[in-house]
């Protein structure tokens, strides 16, 4: 089931990853120790991330339970993240107020870790949805394609990180978050920022999703040089990294997602269902109302003949499992739908790309990358935050 999006929307951290300074003046430097200009932070008035994440697990037989959530405040490790390409702001570069489509994102792809670690999610001066559909029609509005547009933002994220490093880390163990947009951030910041400073002995893992990292073929090292890919839950200064399509469309020739153009080198998969290898079950947290989008088709009956459940979120036990697959020169998760259409629980998600009625196929199930292994990556998280800390005595 598709998910309608005005235009082209996210993937903008395919233009960011390899962006670079400009000599022209840069915009004034944000202020980190506002709160205002986060998202999500401790103690924080209006946080963000305090939302309701009431789950309907549904099961193949229709019959279903309530699952709640609750936060912890003395988490002992903590989570950075940055966002996706969601800003409706008219101009190329968003603004510093949180829209709904900001405080929609942090429910759908980064509240839950508050089970696991302490939030830190800075709101930033991101390229626009708007700004992106203009590069992708071939008509890029004003200063789209100038490298210091796209320079804010990452300004920006270093700014904040370099604030929570000075005053609220205090040497505890950090787990990077990014999707899309925010992973190509975090795909430049972390050679430049991470690795071989001292903070590296405290990197967790970089959770990279929804986003083309380059690794050398056959090998868990590329881009970053020191920071492997993650191989078991047990394992921490590691990185997770994929792109998501349905088996059962898998990526076309023009796909953005799973291809790297590096000679050499290939787009990372680590399967958060199977860290080791092979096939997973991927525990879902779907949204119950709209998708990380400017606009979103409805979610899909849950049961059939039943109305839908009210809860925020709905998660299907047993309905999807991935695997990461290496073919046609593309290394993505295929997730596998385990439909029974005689059973009474749905046979389809949301997630696709689409503009009007037409499925974008080139993008996959971008919209729920994160979304479609919500359970398996905070499982990892916590279990990683267990590793560090064994090892940190």
């Amino acid at each position: 089931m598709k998910t309608l999006v005005s235009g082209i929307a996210l993937g903008v951290g395919l233009l960011l990853a390899a962006g670079s300074a400009s000599a022209q003046q840069a915009p004034a430097r944000n202020d980190y120790a506002d709160k205002a200009n986060w998202l999500c932070y401790p103690g924080k008035a209006n946080d963000a991330c305090a939302v309701d994440l009431t789950t309907t697990v549904i099961n193949a037989d229709g019959s279903s339970r309530v699952e709640t959530f609750k936060a912890d405040p003395k988490a002992p490790i903590d989570c950075f993240y940055v966002y996706p390409t969601v800003s409706t702001d008219p101009g190329v570069v968003s603004d510093m107020k949180a829209d709904p489509a900001e405080l929609n994102v942090v429910r759908q792809q980064l509240a839950r870790f508050g089970s696991k670690c302490r939030i830190f999610a800075p709101v930033y001066r991101q390229f626009t949805l708007a700004g992106l559909r203009s590069m992708m029609s071939g008509t890029p509005m004003p200063g789209a394609t100038d490298p210091a547009t796209r320079q804010v933002g990452y300004n920006d994220v270093v700014d904040a990180w370099n604030h929570y490093l000075t005053h609220e880390n205090k040497g505890r163990g950090v787990v990077l978050i990014g999707h899309s947009q925010g992973s190509g951030v975090l795909q430049r910041m972390i050679p430049a920022e991470v690795e071989g400073k001292p903070v590296q002995k405290q990197l967790v893992s970089a959770l990279i999703l929804g986003s083309n990292l380059p690794v050398e073929a056959g090998k868990d090292t590329g881009q970053f040089k020191t920071i492997p890919l993650c191989k078991s839950a047990a394992q921490t200064g590691c990185a997770i990294s994929y792109v998501t399509f349905r088996e059962t469309s898998p990526p076309p020739a023009n796909a953005r997602f799973g291809k790297v153009q590096q000679p050499g080198m290939q787009a990372a998969c680590t399967n958060p269902a199977a860290l080791s290898g092979g096939k997973g079950e991927l525990k879902a947290y779907l949204s119950n109302t709209t998708n990380i989008a400017s606009s979103s088709a409805p979610p899909p009956v849950w049961v059939k003949g039943k109305p839908n459940p009210t809860t925020p979120f709905v998660s299907l036990p047993g309905f999807i499992t991935g695997e990461c697959v290496s073919k046609d020169g593309f290394n993505y998760l295929s997730a596998r739908l385990n439909a029974n259409p005689s059973d009474p629980r749905t046979d389809d998600i949301n997630g696709d790309v689409g503009a009007g009625n037409m499925i974008l196929k080139d993008w996959g199930l971008h919209l729920i990358d994160v979304n479609i292994a919500m359970g398996n990556l905070v499982d990892i998280v916590g279990q990683q935050s267990k590793a560090y800390l064994a090892k940190s005595k």
